[in-house]
């Protein structure tokens, strides 16, 4: 299997599959939206990922999907996700393919994630915004399917225990609301037959 094949077979099993929603009781959750970026290098699959500066009032340090909350001028979270990606990597919206979307998830903050899986042009052309964007990381995905280096802490919130993953690649450790959209993206790939073949395909050096 091609990268590429991937690419296709991964839109086929999103398109086939509605995203599940997600409501909590009493509580109004505010929307926003998320694209979780592929690209092809090198014959490698690979993911992106971004460092939120350390001055942030919220979630400074970690690491997530470009996105953010939905603004009055989205007519929809697509358009969220698209726009974000556009500001804070300096990815044109025409240049990504959308390949669908992923299960919502919530965070402690409030609000409702629709995640969005796209192909990005591998060229690792990024025009990061200083503001929102401290470190563009780039993962091959047969390094994040890596056993290894997943973790899962038992932690409490809104009174229930739940599974936190942490996914430590070398210095860098992804965990909250972005892990858990890894998760399930990790979990849909792995269904799909024949993809070892192209998670074994050689990395290049340095990766």
């Amino acid at each position: 299997m091609r990268v590429e094949a991937l690419f296709d077979a991964l839109e086929s099993r999103l398109k086939a599959r509605p995203p599940r929603t997600f409501d909590l009781p009493g509580r109004v959750l505010r929307e926003a939206a998320v694209l979780v970026p592929l690209f092809e290098r090198d014959g490698v699959p690979c993911m992106v990922f971004t460092r939120r500066p350390a001055h942030l009032r919220t979630h400074a340090g970690q690491y997530a999907f470009p996105g953010g909350g939905q603004d009055a001028v989205d007519a929809t979270p697509l358009e969220t996700a698209l726009r974000e990606t556009e500001e804070e990597l300096g990815i044109a919206r025409g240049g990504v393919r959308i390949l669908g979307q992923l299960d919502e998830a919530p965070t402690t903050s409030a609000y409702r994630i629709h995640p969005y899986v796209g192909v990005i042009p591998g060229d690792g052309k990024y025009v990061p915004s200083p503001a929102e964007v401290d470190l563009v990381l780039e993962v091959p995905l047969v390094r994040l399917m890596d056993p290894a280096i997943l973790r899962v802490e038992r932690h409490a919130w809104e009174g229930q225990e739940h599974d936190v993953h942490f996914y430590t690649h070398g210095e860098h450790v992804i965990w909250g609301a972005t892990a858990r959209i890894l998760r399930d993206f990790l979990l849909l790939v792995a269904e799909v037959p024949g993809v070892q073949d192209v998670l074994d395909a050689p990395l290049p050096a340095g990766r």
